[in-house]
């Protein structure tokens, strides 16, 4: 397989009002499953296409394996790509779909067959080969096309949003797929989408951008435990973090946070080096904000109204109002909690579990 390394790599379209990648470093280990997450416009779609040879790069440079393919054609970096669309050929079986792109690179016939066939298995396309496109379901296209690229044996594997153009039930299965066949395969494969559950659930590592930048890059849990600043923390999690205007004060026991009405005594630590008045933004993430039975030495009870209930069986997600602050507080509550909208009462914070945020966005780190 393949090292995959951007070194500030740089894409300014004509007329553009900035950059639509700007001084991206990043590099993608041998046999790793990288994810570029974030919203719409972000640039990661402009980066993988980079990498691809599908467009070209402003400043910067793209190696694989250590050679630099900066003006290398896209046809000759070895390189296969599964898009969005499943751009099958629709006059041609499955089979000769499968078998395209060897026929083109003349490889012999043989070895073609035997190629097509093993891919075939793995993908559970063994009964389809002589079907065409328009005789297949949407999660079996979207398999031949992964079938293409995996008959090809690349150094890396490119996927731009490839699950987007399916149903929900389909999204999940096929994304298992996906992850069993890097396992199988130990393949690098760059994967593009801005679904944070395919992120967490798939990549050994994501690169979360925005504004054309790499703003974070970690294994998920890391990145979701520890996001780099309030960009991150509102991206990843569903709902996302929650993120209130706090200033820090002083308590007896040491740093405490005004956030709106309450006073919240933070974990020795918690706050480093902040004098009091300083402006900061505290960050909870709605399941580690639970019912008031939910004991423990750091938890804090906050008064709030109950504004919205969604109950989804498994879970219940309260939205609520706390004094003095404009922003709602989510709380993820296991099962169906008995919430009532207009209801007041009071919810329990876990300050362990806490982020802070300084005036710019960033995240504050622990002392210790």
């Amino acid at each position: 397989m393949a090292v995959v390394t951007l070194d500030r790599l740089t894409k300014i379209y004509d007329r553009a009002h900035a950059p639509a990648a700007e001084d991206v470093t990043l590099e993608v280990r041998d046999g790793e499953f990288m994810v570029l997450l974030g919203p719409s416009g972000c640039g990661k779609t402009t980066t993988l296409r980079m990498i691809a040879g599908l467009e070209s790069i402003t400043s910067g440079t793209l190696s694989i394996d250590g050679r630099v393919v900066n003006g290398v054609p896209a046809k000759d970096r070895d390189i296969a790509m599964v898009f969005q669309s499943y751009a099958l050929y629709p006059h041609m079986t499955v089979r000769e779909n499968l078998g395209f792109g060897l026929r083109r690179r003349a490889v012999e016939r043989a070895e073609i067959d035997r190629r097509v066939a093993a891919v075939a298995g793995v993908l559970g396309l063994a009964g389809l080969l002589d079907r065409k496109p328009h005789a297949l379901s949407g999660g079996q296209r979207q398999r031949v096309a992964l079938g293409r690229a995996i008959v090809r044996d690349p150094k890396v594997f490119l996927f731009d949003e490839p699950l987007s153009n399916l149903d929900a039930a389909l999204r999940v299965s096929t994304r298992g797929e996906i992850a069993a066949l890097h396992r199988r395969l130990q393949a690098t494969m760059i994967y593009v989408t801005h679904d944070q559950v395919e992120a967490m659930t798939m990549g050994t590592r994501i690169c979360i951008m925005n504004g054309g930048r790499v703003v974070q890059v970690g294994a998920p849990i890391d990145v979701y435990r520890r996001p780099a600043n309030t960009f991150v923390a509102g991206f990843l999690g569903n709902p996302p973090m929650n993120l209130m205007p706090a200033v820090v004060t002083d308590g007896p026991g040491g740093r405490r946070l005004r956030v709106g009405a309450a006073d919240l005594d933070l974990p020795a630590g918690a706050a480093p080096s902040l004098a009091p008045g300083t402006a900061v933004t505290f960050g909870i993430r709605p399941e580690d904000v639970g019912d008031p039975a939910t004991t423990g030495a750091h938890r804090a009870g906050v008064a709030v109204e109950i504004v919205q209930v969604e109950r989804l069986g498994a879970e219940t997600m309260a939205i609520a109002r706390m004094p003095g602050l404009e922003r709602t507080l989510v709380a993820r509550i296991a099962g169906d909690a008995p919430f009532t909208i207009g209801e007041r009462r009071t919810l329990s914070l876990d300050l362990t579990a806490a982020h802070l945020f300084d005036a710019s966005g960033v995240a504050l780190r622990p002392e210790g």
